[in-house]
């Protein structure tokens, strides 16, 4: 190397390595603390970040400053002062580097976790808040959303992405559903700023939400949390994964006639169908082999004035996933089977006259079909078509059952590492919590999970009565017309059992779900009911926030008298019928349906089949639907039993 060129690289070297030491002695900050963040009022706050060894810190905030020194690794912290509702306002933080921070208000600062049904966002719910989210606009209410990111190795410090967002038109569509209604709630009736921290993923187990320190506990599920700390193990896993449903996806499309190689051959309107069989939808089918890929296709007659228009085809629920065409032509496509089918069609698609829709229905696994009481409908201008009835049905390619990947993301510890440490230094006012789908059939075992979860959060906040306020699961499968046992009741059994914690409270949704869908739409009542709560154990307001909570049984006369706390101002039903849901047992523990009357603010059940009552049950079931009892404020009691018997 010439002296010339050595000079030239010699250069080069000090000018990255200054680079990188400027780079390094930037002050830092976590994505939580940003621009437009609400910051918990009333209460001391702690900012944190990074910065070299031993790097002045200096914050400056309503005209105060406050100085810090970075530890020996560069961590640094400063307490600012427990400060009262306002803003917005700004804040300068000045090491080796200025970073401002803009459009900051103290309000209440809410986390909202769980699983999917604290995730469901508008899109999702669009069809009953039309309105809510064309008229949103509350700059005083924002929203970080936490990224999804697992970990097993250890708790994150920060988050790899996020921002702090004001509702308006533009961003409500992506803002989950239930927080959305807490939060304006709140707002309103406070008349403060709430910031919504949201961290849900879908499908997730409670375990998965603990920290290890609280997981010592259950060692079973920190053996299969630390079991993935090995990334080679990962790496195997979601390579077999990918691997075998590629393969079956393969096979699938291979075996179908009616699609080859990228074409959806029996999609097209010339197809001869005459000879496939006609089935009633919507519904479900047995096959010998009802696996693989199963075609659908129904010709419909279209009014003229329907021509070429922007029509809106939905069609229901699907198990598991489909490709919709319209005249051959792909209008919509939905990978599993929990989202609603709602494709709007471009203009030009439809034809006056006969048209043609195709489903091409994959089913992983189990019955394929169509799920019953739903929209199956095209529709254009307040009128509608319905496709409910015959359509053909062939299948294409027969397999066997896909088998379910596995949900890393979910395993014991991960979650909480990954999404909820990196949130810990920041003050809340509460926790709202929607979650237990995923543990149904472990009620025995939720209930110390779900009440760990709650001491370990209020540990890792360093805030040991920090408000918990959560969702008891709502009605959710087919109706029985007989009392029986029901994995979804002792889930929900199991989820009350928490309250027995202070600071702790339950709004009851048992009137709020579908049958056919785990993810109910109707959400505003939810976050009303929650925010209702909060402004009780919260805010300390004196009011009426739960609906009747049993309490004891006397058996008087062949009778059971059933008292109740969180009477409010009298028993009643919800709706004026006939007390629903009840049943009554003697000692050989079979139930049947049960007279209801309501005496001097007690409920008596009774039963002319049982002359020696033991036990009452009330809304044990999966889809208590008919379940009427409140008191006058019209809060809905919580299902439950006076037995303990196994089930």
């Amino acid at each position: 190397m010439s002296p010339m060129s050595f000079l030239t690289f010699a250069i080069r070297v000090l000018v990255l390595l200054l680079i990188a030491t400027i780079a390094q002695a930037d002050i830092r900050l976590p994505r939580l603390i940003d621009s437009g963040m609400v910051l918990q009022r009333d209460t001391p706050l702690t900012v944190w970040g990074w910065a070299d060894a031993k790097e002045e810190v200096v914050i400056t905030f309503q005209e105060q400053r406050y100085i810090t020194t970075a530890d020996s690794q560069g961590n640094w912290r400063i307490q600012l002062p427990a400060l009262p509702a306002g803003g917005p306002y700004s804040m300068t933080l000045a090491g080796k580097n200025l970073i401002e921070l803009n459009n900051i208000l103290l309000g209440d600062v809410w986390l909202a976790s769980g699983q999917s049904n604290m995730e469901l966002n508008f899109t999702r719910t669009k069809p009953l808040y039309e309105d809510e989210i064309n008229s949103a606009h509350y700059p005083n209410i924002r929203w970080f959303k936490v990224p999804n990111r697992y970990q097993f190795k250890h708790p994150e410090k920060d988050l790899d992405g996020g921002e702090w967002l004001s509702v308006t038109r533009e961003t409500i569509s992506e803002l989950a559903t239930v927080p959305y209604f807490f939060a304006k709630h709140l707002h309103q009736q406070q008349e403060v700023p709430i910031g919504i921290v949201h961290a849900a993923l879908g499908g997730s187990p409670v375990e998965a939400w603990l920290s290890e320190e609280a997981l010592q506990k259950f060692p079973v599920h920190l053996a299969e949390g630390k079991r993935f700390r090995d990334d080679a193990l990962i790496e195997q896993i979601t390579t077999a994964d990918q691997a075998r449903g590629d393969a079956w996806r393969a096979a699938r499309d291979k075996q179908d006639p009616g699609f080859q190689e990228g074409e959806a051959l029996w999609a097209q309107p010339e197809v001869d169908d005459s000879d496939w069989p006609l089935m009633t939808m919507p519904g479900f089918w047995d096959a010998k082999q009802p696996n693989g890929v199963w075609w659908l296709r129904k010709t419909i007659t279209v009014p003229d004035d329907w021509a070429g228009q922007p029509a809106f085809l939905e069609l229901g629920r699907m198990v598991d996933a489909d490709m919709v065409y319209l005249n051959g032509e792909r209008v919509g496509v939905t990978w599993y089977q929990y989202p609603p089918r709602w494709y709007p069609l471009p203009q030009g698609v439809l034809k006056a006259g006969e048209n043609t829709i195709a489903i091409r229905l994959t089913s992983e696994s189990g019955q394929p079909g169509l799920v019953k009481d739903r929209a199956y409908e095209l529709r254009w201008q307040g009128e509608a078509i319905n496709l409910a009835g015959e359509w053909r049905v062939k299948q294409g390619a027969a397999l066997e059952p896909l088998q379910p990947q596995t949900f890393i993301r979910w395993k014991p510890m991960g979650l909480f590492n990954g999404k909820i440490a990196p949130l810990t230094l920041y003050a809340l006012k509460g926790v709202i919590w929607y979650q237990g789908e995923s543990n149904v059939g472990r009620a025995e075992e939720y209930t110390q999970l779900f009440s760990a979860l709650i001491q370990d959060w209020r540990h890792q906040f360093s805030q040991p009565q920090l408000p918990f306020l959560f969702v008891q699961l709502p009605n959710y499968l087919q109706h029985k017309n007989q009392p029986g046992e029901s994995d979804w009741a002792r889930l929900r059994e199991a989820q009350a059992e928490a309250l027995t914690l202070p600071h702790t409270a339950m709004a009851v949704a048992i009137d709020l779900g579908e049958w056919n869908d785990i993810h109910p739409l109707n959400k505003k009542p939810v976050g009303d009911r929650l925010a209702l709560a909060a402004r009780a154990i919260a805010y300390g307001e004196e009011l009426v926030y739960s609906g009747p909570r049993y309490r004891t049984l006397a058996i008087e006369d062949n009778e059971a008298h059933l008292h109740f706390d969180h009477n409010g101002s009298g028993l009643a039903s919800c709706d004026g019928e006939p007390l629903a849901e009840f049943a009554i047992a003697g000692k050989d523990g079979k139930f049947v349906w049960a007279d209801v009357r309501i005496v001097e603010n007690k409920i008596i059940v009774s039963s002319d089949a049982i002359t020696q009552p033991v036990a009452v049950r009330y809304a044990w079931a999966d889809n208590p639907h008919r379940a009427n009892l409140c008191n006058k404020e019209g809060l809905l009691a919580s299902p439950f039993r006076s037995d303990n018997w196994p089930q």
